[in-house]
């Protein structure tokens, strides 16, 4: 049986923007199985998606073991956007004939085939991924599929708001997390933009995984308990079910983004340590705001711990007032 691996073990937003990715190469290839590799955790992500065939998660644990499985599947071709030295050398001794990846990913000269990685102004990571196709095109038709798509069925959707009393469009969402503490902006000035949506006649929730649950009880908090604070208190499923239904997402640059990109959700997104060149703006329906004119931004590719000249002024300093302006554009669009 021809068999296609699509290896991408990132974070959440990086796998859902992969989803262009996958949908092309199974329109491409309609007679192959298309399987996925994902971080461990992410499984349910492409669950029931019609791309994908099967679904493999890997922990990074147990490299030798998990290049043999591989290796047992025979795979005619691997695409990775992946860029770890570990993802490379899987999938060299996986024995797949074939390997694209990109020219800058860590041990890049174990791939048959290596597509240039640039950040370029305007150039979405979207586009950036379907590049990974190109040394395709010289021997093969491609269809490409631009869309960002998660699998959601109209059921769990239903069930989700029904479960936490919400209607469709009547509600916003917050999400204030980061993994990248830097990327964070601050508590008290995300439960100023709840206080102005509930101003608006909209209820406000508050998503985030555990890790984010010091910054969602800040903003609860500071809203005077006026929010509906769901961080951690939901399945994936859920989190992108309450995204899908909202009136208007507003976000750190993180995963949140590119869920309400798969469901055409309005979405303002807040940039701190990082920059819109980087490719992760909204794709689709959304906004960005940013600080402009610091010159020590962007102080790396996923942010930092902390701000490494001390002031975080590309929070700090990027004050609601702008974010409420760009939220109050986009309501009445």
């Amino acid at each position: 049986m021809n068999k296609i691996l699509v290896f991408q073990t990132a974070f959440l937003g990086d796998l859902i923007l992969t989803s262009p990715l996958i949908k092309s190469v199974k329109r491409s290839f309609p007679g192959f199985q298309v399987h996925l590799v994902v971080r461990k955790g992410f499984e349910g992500v492409f669950e029931d998606f019609w791309a994908v065939d099967r679904v493999i998660s890997f922990d990074k644990k147990g490299f030798w073991r998990f290049s043999k499985q591989l290796r047992n599947e025979n795979y005619s071709l691997a695409v990775s956007p992946h860029r770890s030295h570990r993802t490379s050398l899987i999938l060299f001794l996986s024995g797949i004939p074939r390997r694209i990846g990109y020219d800058r990913a860590g041990f890049s000269f174990l791939y048959t085939d290596k597509v240039k990685h640039e950040f370029k102004k305007g150039l979405h990571e979207v586009e950036r991924l379907l590049g990974l196709l190109e040394p395709l095109e010289r021997d093969f038709s491609l269809v490409y599929d631009r869309e960002v798509e998660i699998p959601l069925t109209i059921s769990t959707y239903e069930r989700t708001l029904s479960k936490f009393s919400l209607k469709e469009g009547e509600y916003a969402v917050i999400a204030p997390g980061s993994v990248w503490p830097t990327k964070a902006w601050l508590p008290e000035y995300y439960a100023e933009v709840g206080n102005y949506l509930l101003k608006k006649g909209l209820k406000v929730v508050i998503v985030g995984s555990k890790s984010d649950e010091v910054y969602c009880s800040r903003v609860f908090e500071l809203m005077g308990g006026r929010g509906i604070n769901l961080c951690s208190k939901t399945s994936l499923k859920e989190f992108f079910s309450l995204i899908k239904g909202a009136k208007l997402l507003v976000s750190n640059d993180s995963s949140p983004v590119h869920v309400a990109s798969a469901f055409n959700t309005p979405v303002v997104e807040v940039y701190g340590a990082t920059v819109p060149d980087f490719g992760f703006f909204p794709y689709g329906r959304g906004k960005f705001v940013e600080l402009k004119g610091l010159k020590c931004r962007p102080c790396g590719l996923h942010g930092g711990k902390k701000c490494p000249e001390g002031h975080f002024k590309c929070m700090v300093d990027l004050k609601p007032e702008k974010v409420i302006e760009v939220v109050e554009e986009l309501l009445n669009c």
